[in-house]
């Protein structure tokens, strides 16, 4: 059973930073692409960040974070990162994490991130 777990989420002040977690059981986690989406209230679901699989060499971004956002991952410990920096009210949103096996996708619980002063 797939199962993804983020954690990392806070309420930060503008110009701040940080990371999000996403622990993933049940599968071979480095056969996988991993995703960052996030959904902020009254909005649709959007793709943030998108990591290959193996090594993770190949990234994509949304252009909304570019240069602010990372993602990583880390084989042996079956998880992928988000490092956020230089956040910005419209981050806002619950950050979900995302893997899609053959044609179906598992999510995770979602974590929320809160940017205010």
């Amino acid at each position: 059973q797939v199962q993804l777990v983020e954690s990392g989420g806070d309420l930060v002040q503008p110009g701040g930073s940080l990371r999000l977690s996403c622990a993933a059981s049940g599968i071979i986690f480095s056969f996988y692409y991993m995703h960052w989406y996030r959904q902020a209230p009254g909005n649709q679901r959007e793709l943030v960040a998108r990591i290959s699989s193996g090594s993770g060499t190949e990234t994509n971004y949304a252009d909304s974070v570019k240069g602010r956002f990372v993602i990583s991952r880390d084989n042996a410990k079956n998880t992928v990162y988000l490092q956020m920096n230089s956040l910005k009210s419209e981050d806002t949103a619950v950050y979900y994490c995302n893997v899609e096996v053959g044609p179906r996708g598992y999510w995770g619980q979602g974590t929320q991130v809160t940017v205010s002063s």
